[in-house]
């Protein structure tokens, strides 16, 4: 799968998330869920390095809750690209790997 199809399946599970909550998805939006994300991955972060609560959960879950807040913020990431029409394998290319060697 690359980058532009995951895109488009992203952004037609967030528009059902939207009618679904009954709430518009615009430029603000995107930007707070993406804030609201990267708080979720601290979190989870900061339980795996044993730096917060467990809050009663294992260490495999925690893992696993890290591994998905990975997930999410990339994916919210995606979206607020998508939004604001940046094409990120472009400017990837842009801006990274001009600098490979």
């Amino acid at each position: 799968m690359d980058i532009e199809e995951l895109s488009e399946r992203l952004e037609k599970i967030s528009v059902r998330y939207g009618e679904l909550l009954d709430f518009e998805r615009d430029a603000d939006w995107f930007l707070l869920k993406l804030q609201e994300e990267l708080g979720e991955l601290t979190q989870a972060y900061l339980q795996h390095t044993g730096r917060a609560r467990t809050k009663g959960q294992t260490a495999e879950q925690i893992r696993d809750t890290l591994h998905q807040e990975f997930a999410d913020v990339f994916c919210q990431l995606l979206l607020l690209a998508r939004q604001h029409n940046v094409d990120l394998p472009g400017e990837i290319e842009r801006k990274w790997l001009v600098r490979e060697v």
